[in-house]
């Protein structure tokens, strides 16, 4: 059964305009940059997680590990990550960003920063703080709500 009151409706077609723009950024950043949607995924887990093994990229990403593995190869020979022995156990490789990796990224969320400040100029200050008003209480009841993390268990996430 769906929710089709008003509030419901302006989220519902809020959400599909911020995605169709959030997706269409994304797949501009990934051609540009020659990435592809696991190697986005797997640098974006870098950046918000930490340091990660292949293992739990593979889990994370959904691939095997042999996949997986090909995918770091060319993320290390793009220079955008680095695979380091770990201290306790040398078989186990610490995989994390690089300095390019992380710059490569932040051009990424400019992008995104650049539309949002585009769509903010385009409304009154008295517009701005209704919506600012109403996302703080939308991103606290979304908080409640939140579907615990899709990383693995083993995350630091």
């Amino acid at each position: 059964m769906s929710d089709s009151t008003p509030f419901s409706e302006i989220l519902t077609e809020w959400t599909e305009i911020f995605f169709r723009r959030s997706f269409h950024d994304v797949k501009r950043f990934m051609d540009k940059e020659g990435l592809s949607p696991t190697q986005v995924n797997t640098l974006m887990r870098l950046h918000h997680c930490g340091e990660s093994g292949v293992t739990e990229l593979g889990e994370f990403t959904g691939v095997t590990n042999a996949a997986a593995s090909q995918m770091i190869d060319r993320l290390v020979q793009m220079e955008l990550i680095q695979r380091v022995e770990s201290t306790s156990d040398r078989r186990y490789k610490q995989l994390s960003l690089t300095e390019k990796g992380e710059q490569l990224l932040q051009r990424g969320f400019e992008s995104r920063r650049l539309w949002l400040n585009e769509l903010t100029a385009s409304l009154e200050p008295d517009e701005q703080m209704a919506i600012a008003t109403g996302l703080k209480i939308l991103t606290a009841a979304a908080k409640k709500h939140e579907i615990p993390s899709a990383f693995p268990k083993k995350s630091k996430c």
